[in-house]
């Protein structure tokens, strides 16, 4: 395992030969944990935030800051087809008619929004998100599109995203996108071996990504990202380099690596999965490390957790100038966006609060064809929260925390306030994860391939093994 391990090190010591990763290290940090992809996590989010608490965040946005660029998300929930290892909110179905009544109801929340906020509100990220974005025809995309540039001024360089399919795609598909506005694409791969693929019910070709990969350069698109799992059912080391290997070879511009969570007691479809495919811990962290010994050897940069970027890509770029941002798709480029969220179950953010729309069609179609927002659930965050979420995301994002600045920014001394946490921060000291000195955190090196357990520290929900359980592992 020490073998394994060692491409994890960004600067291993010059006494290599000698045990330099301690032995302990996969033990303390073996556990679960969120992605925070938001602080606090949305299973923090309950149902006394709703409609009203919505309402009243979006209409104190519009007074304070009308002309500040929103991002904003849609959630397309349908797939032809169910992947075993998914979690996320779907709707698996081959009646395509059943978009219409969707696209009627996203129509309706648009508008919703835009008797919230004002017509022709900027917008600078959209992304579609699934499900499968791809399930609609061109036509329906076309009129969603067609739908938000009515209600939204897009600018000028905004990131305009969507998750592709490639084994419903064509280059023929593509080109539409991109007359739509398109300018961003995200491959769902997984994996490329034949028996991981029938295992988790997603096969695909390497010639058909290759294709549509060629297909995408010469139509323009800016970024190409590709998405990968490891820790699927019959996974290897050998079969999980040789995934690598390809995908590099196709040169996508970034990289998402996520560890698949198997937690059939709240996702129906992993049901079927067999567990003793699984791969276990130590194949699981020899995984990890092909994927990053694979990518760093190849010109990608590991940008943190799951995130790998060609060392030229914007998103490798922004982590070299500590700039960094981080929200519901991950890692970003983009400033700290209010985030409108568009579709069932979708979840998005204004100003210090966030809110999540109803997770099942019937409860978002009663909403919003009775001309009411389907926010469900949500959160306004408190003193702490806002505290603990800038200690987090400059963790997750900058690897540095200021304490001087969060004082100031907070109205808090930072070693009184967490002092516990900076008793935590001493215990990954010792095992190399961060350096502490006068008024300031770092993540070491390796401390970036661990940065969940770092942040974990200062998250004040954390506080039972019942609540880490129904998060990921992180490793």
């Amino acid at each position: 395992m020490q073998a394994a391990l060692r491409p994890l090190l960004a600067d291993p010591p010059a006494q290599a030969a000698e045990p330099f990763f301690p032995p302990q290290l996969l033990a303390r940090l073996d556990k679960n944990g969120p992605r925070y992809t938001s602080y606090p996590t949305a299973d923090r989010y309950h149902g006394g935030f709703g409609e009203r608490e919505y309402r009243q965040a979006l209409r104190q946005r519009r007074e304070a800051s009308p002309a500040e660029p929103l991002s904003l998300y849609v959630h397309i929930p349908f797939c032809d087809s169910v992947c075993y290892y998914c979690a996320c909110n779907k709707v698996v179905t081959r009646h395509h008619d059943r978009a219409a009544r969707y696209l009627d109801a996203l129509a309706r929340e648009i508008s919703l929004h835009v008797a919230e906020l004002g017509q022709g509100v900027p917008v600078s990220q959209l992304h579609f998100g699934g499900g499968t974005p791809t399930f609609l025809s061109d036509d329906e995309l076309e009129r969603l599109m067609a739908d938000l540039r009515g209600a939204f001024v897009f600018e000028p360089d905004a990131e305009i995203s969507i998750e592709v399919d490639p084994r419903t795609a064509t280059p023929q598909r593509l080109a539409q996108l991109r007359k739509l506005g398109f300018n961003r694409l995200s491959f769902g791969v997984q994996d490329f071996d034949a028996r991981v693929q029938v295992a988790v019910h997603r096969v695909q070709s390497f010639e058909d990504v290759r294709d549509l990969m060629q297909s995408a350069r010469t139509l323009g698109y800016a970024s190409v990202n590709v998405d990968l799992i490891y820790g699927l059912p019959l996974q290897t080391t050998e079969s999980f380099a040789r995934t690598i290997a390809q995908v590099t070879t196709l040169r996508p511009d970034r990289i998402a690596l996520y560890a698949y969570a198997h937690l059939p007691e709240r996702f129906k479809p992993q049901r079927r999965i067999n567990q003793a495919d699984l791969p276990d811990r130590e194949t699981r962290v020899g995984l990890l490390s092909a994927a990053i010994d694979g990518f760093l050897k190849q010109g990608y940069t590991y940008i943190g957790m799951d995130h790998f970027a060609l060392n030229t890509d914007a998103l490798a770029i922004a982590k070299q100038r500590g700039e960094l941002h981080r929200n519901f798709q991950g890692y970003s480029t983009q400033p700290d966006r209010d985030l409108i969220a568009l579709g069932v179950s979708a979840i998005g953010r204004i100003g210090n609060t966030y809110s999540q729309n109803a997770k099942d069609l019937d409860g978002y179609y009663a909403a919003i064809e009775s001309d009411h927002f389907a926010v469900e659930r949500g959160l306004a965050l408190n003193a702490d929260d806002l505290a603990r979420r800038e200690v987090i995301m400059d963790i997750m994002c900058q690897g540095r925390v200021d304490f001087a600045r969060i004082e100031s920014r907070h109205g808090l001394r930072f070693g009184d306030y967490f002092g516990p946490e900076l008793s935590q921060m001493t215990n990954l000291a010792e095992l190399g994860l961060v350096n502490l000195r006068a008024g300031e955190l770092r993540v070491t090196g390796l401390g970036w391939y661990f940065v969940r357990a770092v942040a974990m520290a200062f998250d004040g929900y954390l506080r039972s093994a019942s609540t880490a359980a129904s998060y990921s592992r992180i490793i």
